[in-house]
C-alpha cells in the first residue's frame, strides 16, 4: 500500500472533534472581527470630517480666477466648508464629533444589557445573523450621507445610535458559543488568542477606512458595511452554536485529566469514577464543619478556576443542562461572585480602550501633523499591540491561575505607561511608534482578559449549579457595564481635549488607577488563596 501524502495525514491525524473546533474558533474570530472592523472607520474619518485649514481672512490669491478655481471643485463634492464636511467644520467640531461617539457607545451600553438576556432565549445563529446584517446597513447609513450631500447633525446621531444598538447582539453570541466548545484547562491562552479578533478587526477597518478617506470617505462607511453583512450570511450558513448539535463531546477529551489534576492538587483527596459517558464523581474525604464550610466557600477556593465544567458537560448529555434550566436572572448573574468587582474594573479599562479607539487617530494627527490616511494607519501599531498583549494576559493568567492579580499587574503597569505616552509622542515619529505598541499591550491586555476568559468562567461558575444558559447573560452583564466606560472615554475626551491633549491622558491614568481599585479585593483573595493551599499541601 502507497504512503500517504503528508498533507492528507495531517488532516487525519485530527480528530473530528479537534477539526470542528479549529472551525468553530476561526468562524467565530472572523464573525466578531467584523464587527469591530465597521465600528473604526469613524475613528479614521474624523481628520476629513474637520480639516484644520486657514482662516478665511489669512487666505491670500492673486487673483479671482485663482479663487474661482479653487472653490468650483469644493461645490462638486457638496463640502459646504474648505475646513472639512458640515456641520463638522465649526469651532466646536470636537464636541460634535464627541456626541457621535457618546451616542453609539450609550445605546451600545444600555443595548448590551438586554442583548444578552434575549440571547438567552433565542437561537444564536439566528440572533447573531440579524444582528449582523442590521449592523452592515446602518453602518453604511452613516457614510450614504456623503453621497446624498446629507448635513443634518440628527442624521449621523440616529446612524450611530441604531448602530451601537445592534451591534450588542455580537458579543454574548460568539462568547457563548465559544465557552459552549472549549474547556476550561487553557481558556485564558486560548482566549487570549482568540481576543485578538478585536485588534485584527480594527486594524483592517483602519486600512480599508484610510484608503477611500481623503478622496470618498463615504466608502469609507458603505465597504465595512458591506462586509459584516457577508459575514452575517457566513453566520447564517455555518455557525454551530453547540458540539451537541453535531455530535461533537461537550469538552476536549483532555479535560478529564486537567479536572482531575486539578482537584487532586486542590484537595489532596481520593477519586471514584463511574465508569461511562455521563456520570461523573468524586468522593471528599470527611471534613468537619469548620473545614468544610471553608472548603465550599466558592470565593475561599481558587476564584475562577473551578472544575465545574466537568460535572456540568457530564451531567446534562440528555441536554437538561442547556435547555432544560431556566435561564438566569440579572439579580442572580450580579450574585456571582467576582461579577460585580470584574464589571466595575472593565467599565475604567473600556473607558481607556476606547478613548484610544476613538481619538488616537486625531490625535495622531494634530500632534505629527500627518494627513487623515497616514495617521490612521499609523493608529493600527495600537491594535498590534493589543494582540500581544491580549494573548499574554491569557498566558500568564493560565500560568499563575490567577485571573484578577494578571489584570492588576498590567493596570499598574499601563498608568505610568500613558504618561510616558503623552510625553515621548511629541519627540518625533519612532518614538510614537515604540509607545503604541506597549500602551496597545497594556492597555488591551485586561480588557481581553476580562472580557473573555473573565466571562466564560463566571458564567459557568459553580454556584451556578450546571445552568449552561447563563453564560450569555453574566457576558453581557460584564461587557454592558465596561461599555458604560467605553461611552463616557470618548465623551470626556471630547469635552477635554480643547484644554490639551496632556489633560486627556492625566483622566486615562485615573481612570486606570479606579480599574485597579475594584480588583484589590479580588487580588487579595486570590493571593491569600494561594497561601492557604500551599500550607494545607505542606501539611
Amino acid at each position: 500500500m502507497a504512503q500517504l501524502p503528508l498533507g492528507i495525514r495531517f488532516i487525519t491525524s485530527f480528530s473530528r472533534d479537534q477539526w470542528y473546533r479549529a472551525f468553530i474558533f476561526s468562524l467565530t474570530f472572523f464573525l466578531y472581527a467584523s464587527f469591530h472592523l465597521s465600528r473604526k472607520p469613524i475613528s479614521i474619518v474624523k481628520g476629513e470630517l474637520h480639516k484644520h485649514c486657514a482662516a478665511s481672512h489669512e487666505v491670500q490669491l492673486s487673483s479671482y480666477k485663482e479663487y474661482a478655481a479653487q472653490i468650483q471643485p469644493v461645490k462638486k463634492l457638496s463640502n459646504v466648508s474648505q475646513c472639512g464636511w458640515e456641520p463638522f467644520d465649526k469651532n466646536n467640531y470636537k464636541q460634535l464629533l464627541g456626541a457621535l461617539d457618546y451616542s453609539f457607545l450609550c445605546a451600545y451600553a444600555v443595548g448590551m444589557y438586554l442583548s444578552g438576556i434575549i440571547g438567552e432565549r433565542l437561537p444564536i445563529r439566528y440572533y447573531l445573523t440579524v444582528g449582523m446584517l442590521a449592523s452592515g446597513l446602518f453602518t453604511a447609513m452613516f457614510g450614504l450621507g456623503y453621497f446624498y450631500n446629507i448635513h443634518n447633525l440628527w442624521f449621523y446621531i440616529i446612524a450611530q445610535i441604531a448602530n451601537g444598538l445592534v451591534q450588542t447582539t455580537g458579543w454574548p453570541s460568539v462568547v457563548t458559543c465559544i465557552g459552549n466548545w472549549f474547556g476550561k484547562g487553557r481558556r485564558g491562552l486560548i482566549m487570549g488568542i482568540w481576543n485578538s479578533h478585536t485588534s485584527v478587526g480594527n486594524i483592517l477597518g483602519s486600512l480599508i477606512a484610510a484608503y477611500w478617506v481623503s478622496t470618498c470617505w463615504g466608502l469609507s462607511f458603505v465597504m465595512p458595511g458591506v462586509i459584516i453583512a457577508v459575514m452575517g450570511i457566513v453566520c447564517f450558513l455555518f455557525l454551530i452554536e453547540h458540539p451537541k448539535d453535531v455530535s461533537c463531546s461537550c469538552t476536549p477529551s483532555s479535560r478529564f485529566s486537567e479536572c482531575n489534576d486539578h482537584m487532586l492538587y486542590w484537595h489532596q483527596s481520593s477519586k471514584t469514577f463511574l465508569n461511562g459517558e455521563s456520570r461523573f464523581r468524586v468522593q471528599m474525604p470527611a471534613l468537619n464543619s469548620k473545614e468544610k464550610s471553608k472548603t465550599q466557600d466558592p470565593e475561599m477556593q481558587h476564584l475562577l478556576i473551578d472544575s465545574e465544567n466537568c460535572s456540568v458537560s457530564l451531567d446534562s448529555s440528555t441536554g437538561e443542562g442547556r435547555h432544560g434550566t431556566s435561564a438566569i436572572s440579572f439579580l442572580g448573574a450580579l450574585r456571582i461572585p467576582g461579577v460585580i468587582e470584574f464589571s466595575l474594573c472593565l467599565l475604567f479599562a473600556k473607558l481607556v480602550s476606547y478613548t484610544f479607539l476613538f481619538w488616537l487617530p486625531l490625535y495622531i494627527t494634530n500632534v505629527e501633523h500627518l494627513d487623515a490616511k497616514r495617521a490612521g494607519d499609523l493608529s493600527t501599531l495600537f491594535d498590534v499591540g493589543g494582540i500581544f498583549g491580549g494573548i499574554l494576559a491569557g498566558l500568564i493568567s493560565d500560568r499563575l491561575e490567577k485571573r484578577a492579580s494578571t489584570c492588576g499587574m498590567m493596570l499598574l503597569l499601563a498608568a505610568p505607561t500613558l504618561y510616558m505616552f503623552s510625553a515621548v509622542s511629541k519627540m518625533g515619529l519612532e518614538a510614537t511608534v515604540v509607545m503604541l505598541l506597549i500602551s496597545g499591550a497594556l492597555v488591551n491586555g485586561p480588557y481581553a482578559l476580562i472580557t473573555t476568559a473573565v466571562s466564560a468562567d463566571l458564567g459557568t461558575h459553580k454556584s451556578l449549579k450546571g445552568n449552561a444558559r447563563a453564560l450569555s447573560t453574566v457576558t453581557a452583564i460584564i461587557d454592558g457595564t465596561g461599555s458604560v466606560g467605553a461611552a463616557l472615554g470618548p465623551l470626556l475626551a471630547g469635552l477635554i481635549s480643547p484644554s490639551g491633549w496632556n489633560n486627556v491622558f492625566y483622566m486615562l491614568m485615573v481612570a486606570d488607577a479606579c480599574a485597579l481599585l475594584f480588583l484589590l479585593r479580588l487580588i487579595q483573595k486570590e493571593l491569600r488563596c494561594n497561601t492557604d493551599h500551599t500550607l494545607f499541601k505542606e501539611h
